[in-house]
């Protein structure tokens, strides 16, 4: 491994510091909120929606034993609940409950906000060429949404 003399750093290690940054701040808003973070993440996908469970194990890249685990856990805590799927009467899908829906937007916001404060020493421009260019590498390699655009929830 080499090291950098002038500070800067490659887009490889640059992706993968900030992968482990925006996870570290995003376990860390869980824990306030009494969630894991695979909870946090159920919670802010199934905002917008119920889905049915192999759409979230998708979603979530989750195989089905883990999936149902969590999906379990969550349930217990009132989070969450299975519904009939109306297409599908063998099928169930996952919605939030009051309860669940009412600490996923405290727990959206409060990330987002926790996330958006990372790029606080940006000039505006920078953070928009910043998500111009993070959005052409989630768009070119077809990564589910898993957490949407704030604006886009109201």
């Amino acid at each position: 491994m080499s090291k950098n003399v002038d500070g800067q750093i490659g887009t490889v290690a640059a992706l993968v510091r900030s992968t482990f940054l925006v996870n570290a701040v995003y376990a860390e808003s869980a824990r306030e909120y009494g969630l894991t973070q695979q909870q946090g993440q159920m919670l802010c996908v199934l905002m917008p929606q119920p889905y049915g469970m192999s759409e979230l194990g998708a979603v979530l890249g989750l195989a089905k034993s883990s999936l149902t685990g969590l999906v379990d856990r969550t349930e217990r805590n009132g989070l969450v609940q299975r519904k009939p799927d109306p297409q599908d009467s063998r099928a169930v899908r996952v919605a939030l409950t009051r309860q669940g829906a009412k600490l996923a937007d405290e727990f959206y916001a409060e990330t987002c906000r926790r996330v958006e404060e990372l790029t606080a020493g940006f000039a505006p421009a920078e953070r928009d060429t910043l998500a111009v260019l993070l959005g052409r590498v989630v768009t070119d390699n077809k990564v589910p949404i898993v957490f949407v655009e704030p604006d886009s929830l109201r």
